[in-house]
């Protein structure tokens, strides 16, 4: 392995784990007021399209860093709306 993919690799890896902490947290304590509902949209957003992207050049690492990613991304966002439909957020951004 050379230095771009050890670059590359760890970009990746560090896309997938970034979301882990927060979706533990609003598993373990179904708190979402403090989260920006609005930048979790965003990022789904963002996320997808990297994947399509990755779809589109045929490129595995993109594809895969992005569809893992997307995991506790569209939890964290669907908890979000969850809570802010219910009420017990306030829809801010």
């Amino acid at each position: 392995m050379n230095a771009i993919e050890v670059v590359g690799f760890s970009a990746s890896l560090l896309s997938v784990l970034n979301q882990f902490p927060q979706a533990i947290k609003v598993f373990t304590t179904k708190d979402t007021q403090s989260i920006s509902l609005v930048m979790y949209c965003i990022v789904v957003v963002c996320i997808s399209l990297w994947l399509v992207y990755g779809i589109l050049l045929n490129d595995a690492p993109l594809i895969w860093a992005n569809a893992l990613s997307l995991l506790p991304i569209t939890y964290i966002f669907l908890m979000k709306l969850t809570n802010t439909i219910k009420g017990k957020d306030k829809l801010g951004i």
